[in-house]
């Protein structure tokens, strides 16, 4: 089952440097299997951080393929990847664009994670667009089982680290078969 992030934007009251409060509207993402589920856990998520009242105005599904968290890095950005196929039937090259969600310090630093997360790609690829996106902070599905207890770890850990030279990239993607046409006799 491929994961679903949601995007969710929440409205709550800042503490500036002047020490002046204003109010500010931040997106957040979170993985969740419905709407609710992902308000349920936002609310939760946010009560960690926020003392006061905040309000979630906004969510909506994140159209994310992969989440790649790496060490020392602060800020999200949205790298833009296109998928190259070659199309026998028509002879031409098909292009098919996903996104990912890297954390990194700088666009340099966000390409560089792109590409380490690319390496081990069978087919080629290439980067058009890499953005910084306003996206505050990541909440992974974690069910708290003593499996999964690992799992978080290694996402902590991930979420803290730099890429390394050789990263093995496992392809999740799963692929429907058409049933077979049964011919009319």
């Amino acid at each position: 089952m491929s994961t679903i992030w949601y995007e969710c934007k929440v409205k709550y009251r800042k503490t500036d440097e002047t020490g002046g409060q204003k109010i500010t509207t931040e997106p957040y993402l979170v993985d969740a299997l419905s709407y609710t589920e992902a308000e349920s856990r936002i609310n939760e998520e946010m009560s960690a951080y926020i003392s006061e009242e905040f309000k979630i105005t906004n969510i909506k599904v994140a159209n994310y393929a992969e989440i790649h968290p790496f060490e020392n890095a602060d800020r999200w950005f949205r790298s833009k990847v296109s998928l190259l196929a070659y199309d026998e039937e028509s002879g031409k090259e098909r292009k098919t664009n996903m996104y990912l969600l890297v954390q990194a310090n700088d666009v340099k630093e966000a390409y560089d994670n792109t590409t380490s997360v690319m390496k081990g790609t069978m087919g080629d690829y290439t980067i058009p667009a890499i953005s910084e996106s306003p996206i505050m902070d990541v909440f992974p599905y974690f069910s708290g089982e003593e499996g999964e207890l690992e799992q978080l770890e290694r996402f902590n850990a991930l979420k803290g680290s730099k890429p390394e030279a050789a990263v093995e990239i496992v392809d999740h993607m799963e692929f429907e078969t058409a049933p077979e046409e049964e011919a009319a006799v």
